[in-house]
Formats: structure tokens, C-alpha cells, sequence
């Protein structure tokens, strides 16, 4: 038998309303770091791909924003549902994420409604069994299933692992045969100067508090990397909306950019392994929110 008539290959979305773990258990299922991750909701802002291979096949994971009810005129919140709904139409297979912790709320729901209008059927994935007695967690089971929407039920802990080799098995049992699409060592659809800048966004979600972040987009402008290899430089721009918001992602006398470009070096040079040189630049546009370009570096498309 042809060789790409014994592999398998699919798509799989991973759904869920915001902060239920998501790119945790993306980053769990891929075996490395693919998406940013933060105690913030609506971290995610793109769809994001992490590929693995599992013996004959290729699983290519989907990333989705968080789904939400988007306020009135908030582009960006409508820009990242639709892109999370997009990436679910467009899958072999679907995993709803859901907290164990929050249950059937009202988020939870909202997804549900939209699996049922879109004539969706999905995985369940239960997940931060590691904090949640066993009694709550069967009665929730109970309560989704009686949905009819789920195939198939899985608790897990996307943290610390617990059932994600489960279901991975299970995801793969359901892939369709087919050629791969990603030679066999990508892990991912961003480029490196997209990662960069994700990388630098995480820290700036972790550092800044209230609304700033979601203010706030990062742009990797320079990639200079040296003749051995061995150094890259990386210069990236923090675009902010407002001079008091450029204020506070400086800090006093500099402070608070200083930590935010260290941490972000950090993990750059361990995503790289190579020695990085980051500079951080901020600046003010105070219509990048409205700025159809801007979506388009987010891979997302301006809502019209």
C-alpha cells in the first residue's frame, strides 16, 4: 500500500469560552510550547496550529480564541470569535474545552448554542481534574451529555497531563487516512519573528494589570541573526493607544520594560537556542484597534 494511504492526518479545533485552558492543553498535546499561555482571558488572538506526529499520524492542532459574547463596535473581540468559529468549521474534529471548576455557565453555554446552530458534534475534554472533587465532576459529565453533542467524554488535566495521552489515542483512532501536510519536525504555523513577538506579548499579559494588555499589540521589525549562528538580534515594537498607556508599559525610569524585555529574552533564547539580543521599542498608534493592517499581521480579518 502507497505510503499516503496508510497515514492519517486531520485538523482539530479546540474550543472553549476564554481561561478554560485551551493552549495549555494545545502546548500538553503538541509536547512543546506553541501558544502563550497567561492567567488573563482572551489571551489567544489568532488561530494557532501545533503539530504532532503519532506513529502513522499527523495531528494538526487549532488554537482558537477564546468565544465570548463580544460588546458592540469592539472589533478586535468580534475579529477573534468569528476566527475561533472559522477554525471549528474548518476541522476533521472539534474538543470543547470546558473548566470543571465553572461547569455548565453561561460562557459554556454560549458555545454549546453554537455547536448546535453550526450541526456540530465534538469531544468533550473536562478539564483541571486537579481541582475538582470526583462526585462534581460525574454530575457534569450528566449535565453535557445530555446535550447530544459530545462523542465521546474526557477528564483531564492539561497542566499536569493526567488523561491527555487518553485522548490523544482517541483523536487519533478518528483521523481521516490521508497524506501530511507538515514535514515531520514543524511544530507550528507562525514563523519565528510571529512567536517572538507572541513570546513578548505573554510577559507584557503577565506583568500589566487591568485593561492595558488588551490595549496593546506587538510587532517583530528587526531579525538580525549572526554569521555562526550562534546570536540574533531582535528588535520589536510594543504599539500602545494612548501616551499614559506608553507611560505605564515604561514604568518608572524605565523599570517595568527592563523586566518585560528580560523574561521575554528568556524564553526566546530557549525557543531558539541561541544567545538574543532583545530590544524593546514602545510606541503610540492610537488607531490600531480600527486599523484593518494590523488584523491582517493577527491573521485575523477586520469585521466590516
Amino acid at each position: 500500500m502507497a505510503e499516503n494511504q496508510t497515514r492519517r492526518c486531520g485538523f482539530i479545533a479546540i474550543l472553549g469560552a476564554p481561561n478554560v485552558g485551551k493552549s495549555t492543553l494545545t502546548n500538553r498535546l503538541v509536547g512543546t510550547k506553541v501558544s502563550i499561555v497567561t492567567a488573563k482571558v482572551q489571551t489567544t488572538r489568532r488561530r494557532v496550529l501545533g503539530i504532532t506526529v503519532r506513529g502513522d499520524a499527523q495531528l494538526v492542532f487549532v488554537d482558537t480564541p477564546g468565544i465570548f459574547a463580544p460588546r458592540p463596535g469592539r472589533h478586535l473581540e468580534i475579529a477573534m470569535v468569528r476566527a475561533a468559529w472559522r477554525g471549528a468549521e474548518d476541522a476533521d474534529l472539534r474538543i470543547l474545552v470546558v473548566d470543571a471548576r465553572r461547569g455548565m455557565d453561561a460562557d459554556s453555554g454560549r458555545v454549546l448554542e453554537g455547536l448546535r446552530e453550526r450541526r456540530e458534534r465534538a469531544i468533550l475534554a473536562i478539564n483541571k481534574l486537579d481541582l475538582i472533587r470526583p462526585p462534581a465532576v460525574l454530575s457534569l459529565i450528566r449535565r453535557f451529555d445530555e446535550t447530544g453533542l459530545f462523542d465521546r467524554v474526557f477528564i483531564v488535566s492539561a497542566l499536569k497531563g493526567d488523561g491527555c495521552e487518553d485522548l490523544l489515542s482517541a483523536l487519533v483512532e478518528q483521523l481521516p487516512e490521508g497524506p501530511w501536510l507538515f514535514p515531520e519536525d514543524q511544530l507550528s504555523d507562525l514563523s519565528q519573528r510571529a512567536m517572538a513577538a507572541e513570546l513578548t506579548r505573554e510577559q507584557l499579559f503577565r506583568q500589566l494589570h487591568q485593561e492595558l494588555p488588551y490595549s496593546l499589540t506587538v510587532e517583530t521589525e528587526g531579525w538580525l541573526a549572526s554569521e555562526d549562528g550562534a546570536e540574533v538580534r531582535i528588535d520589536q515594537t510594543i504599539y500602545v493607544q494612548r501616551d499614559s498607556q506608553k507611560a505605564i508599559v515604561l514604568g518608572k525610569g524605565g523599570q517595568q520594560i527592563k523586566a518585560v524585555g528580560e523574561a521575554a529574552r528568556l524564553e526566546l533564547e530557549g525557543m531558539l537556542h541561541q544567545r538574543v539580543h532583545l530590544f524593546l521599542f514602545v510606541k503610540v498608534r492610537r488607531s490600531w484597534l480600527e486599523d484593518p493592517e494590523r488584523y491582517q499581521e493577527l491573521g485575523l480579518e477586520f469585521p466590516t
